[in-house]
């Protein structure tokens, strides 16, 4: 499914999607009743889910890549900058749960990329309140939140053990049909990654390392919109295509590299797609 996606995951930071988790495809028959009823995604294996997830999105699995960049070039954690932990019971749509529970998870991501244990607890709890809320808490359970808390001072650990729950949620949405529910997952989880990459300096465009994250985003972008193109049919999908088509207009414009103009451009455009999911 190579079409469906090449989005590298949000890790290792979210997510999360999916059409690699749908990288079974489903198979119709002629009538009508046999079509609904035989509609189904292929099994994927665990190994081909993480494969396809770190060659197709860019958020969940992925923001730990994008964070743990940040972490690598000397950017400090930034407090605030993520999402409120407490905004977590303004989200009443599946369509604002779903989105946010990527937003989150990305969130989970940066704090787990700079160990930041206190906030690891927060976004995971304010995570499994909306998998709770989803019906797909069969991952983020009480077995999770145990094992995290056991390792809360290992930080290699620690990201193993969330970067496998994103597979899980991944592997657990495909096997239940919920595949257009991981693509808005993963949207979200892609947009609160540039949205931190975008958003921890005062002055981005004279970091060079930022800007290079930042450029290197456009395939993942064009992945991921490759993914929801897919479908489109569904309301929620396409009212995300229209969010992100500013900030797609503005990466069509660039080339090997980025002007100023553009990068302010790409930082104004994500903030407001992300304070429209957020708020």
């Amino acid at each position: 499914m190579k079409n469906i996606g090449t989005l590298k995951p949000v890790i290792r930071l979210t997510v999360i999607l999916i059409t690699l988790i749908l990288a079974g495809a489903c198979k119709r028959s002629i009538k009508d009743k046999v079509e609904r009823e035989t509609k189904f995604f292929k099994p994927i294996v665990k190994e081909t889910i993480e494969k396809e997830v770190k060659e197709i999105v860019y958020p969940l699995p992925t923001s730990f890549e994008v964070t743990n960049m940040l972490n690598d070039i000397g950017i400090p954690y930034i407090i605030g900058i993520s999402n409120p932990v407490e905004n977590v019971d303004r989200y009443f749509t599946e369509k604002s749960k779903a989105l946010n529970l990527g937003i989150y998870g990305a969130d989970l991501s940066y704090a787990s990329t700079y160990h930041m244990k206190q906030d690891v607890m927060l976004f995971l709890e304010a995570s499994k309140k909306l998998t709770d809320d989803l019906e797909i808490s069969a991952v983020y359970n009480e077995e999770l939140v145990k094992e995290v808390e056991e390792n809360i001072n290992n930080k290699e650990e620690l990201v193993d053990i969330i970067t496998n729950s994103f597979y899980d949620v991944y592997e657990y949405l495909q096997k239940n049909d919920k595949a257009n529910l991981s693509l808005v997952i993963v949207a979200g989880s892609w947009i609160e990654a540039l949205y931190l990459t975008t958003h921890v300096s005062t002055s981005v465009y004279h970091n060079y390392n930022i800007v290079k994250i930042i450029h290197e985003q456009k395939s993942s972008l064009d992945n991921l919109i490759n993914i929801l193109q897919e479908y489109k049919d569904d309301k929620a999908i396409s009212e995300l295509l229209q969010d992100l088509d500013p900030i797609k207009k503005v990466y069509d414009s660039i080339d090997e590299s980025l002007t100023r103009q553009q990068v302010e451009a790409i930082i104004l455009a994500i903030e407001s797609v992300r304070d429209k999911i957020v708020s």
